[in-house]
């Protein structure tokens, strides 16, 4: 069934799915993130990481941020990481993007600054960020848990989540509610469909707009 809801995931954009959010109630899209190159777009099943401020606690074994995530990861799935510390370091970097797109990782999204963007871009890894920096995380962040709830922007991402990104926004669908988001969202990129045909037609843009488009996201019922 994720198969199927991440495949028809994949041929939507983000102005349709945040449209489909509007439409039902729901919060799932953040803004104002950077991606590694134009034209990239990514959707899959949701891993997590986050991290914390500082080294990481005496006693406790080092291990590489992210590596557990990648290690865990199945063919298609989404890392998100949460850096929220305030400090400026990398919550993501080169020898990561090369790891996770061996492992078949199609994208990571960081609620934080990347690192080694330009090696991202060379090998053709999709990432999603607040920015770039060319600061390491040792001795700055560590790595606290995965697979739990993190925040990115003002939406809490739980592992098991299906996520979507491009150059507008990503999107984040609750596991219980991909079905009815993307359902909603293919019906509204239909319609628009429909509008850029009838725009090609040569109807105007009144005509086809009309007064009924900014009321097109109120109604649950289409019958």
């Amino acid at each position: 069934m994720d198969d199927d809801l991440i495949a028809r995931l994949r041929d939507l954009d983000a102005c349709a799915l945040s449209d489909a959010l509007d439409r039902l109630g729901l919060g799932g899209c953040v803004t104002g993130l950077t991606a590694s190159a134009p034209g990239v777009k990514i959707a899959g099943r949701v891993r997590t990481v986050r991290l914390a401020a500082g080294p990481p606690p005496n006693g406790t074994r080092p291990r590489h941020l992210g590596a557990a995530a990648i290690d865990a990861s199945d063919a298609g799935d989404i890392i998100v990481m949460e850096q929220r510390t305030g400090i400026e370091a990398g919550s993501w970097g080169g020898i990561l993007s090369r790891a996770a797109q061996h492992r078949g990782v199609c994208g990571v999204i960081a609620e934080g600054l990347v690192r080694d963007i330009d090696e991202a871009r060379e090998i053709g890894f999709a990432v999603f960020s607040r920015g770039f920096t060319a600061r390491t995380a040792r001795a700055r962040v560590h790595e606290e848990a995965t697979d739990v709830p993190v925040i990115v922007g003002d939406v809490t991402v739980r592992p098991g989540d299906l996520a979507f990104a491009d150059s507008s926004a990503a999107i984040f669908l609750p596991a219980g509610q991909a079905a009815d988001i993307i359902a909603t969202a293919e019906m509204i990129a239909a319609r628009e469909a429909e509008m850029t045909c009838r725009l090609a037609r040569g109807e105007s843009a009144s005509e086809v707009l009309g007064a009924n488009y900014e009321y097109m996201l109120e109604a649950r019922n289409d019958g």
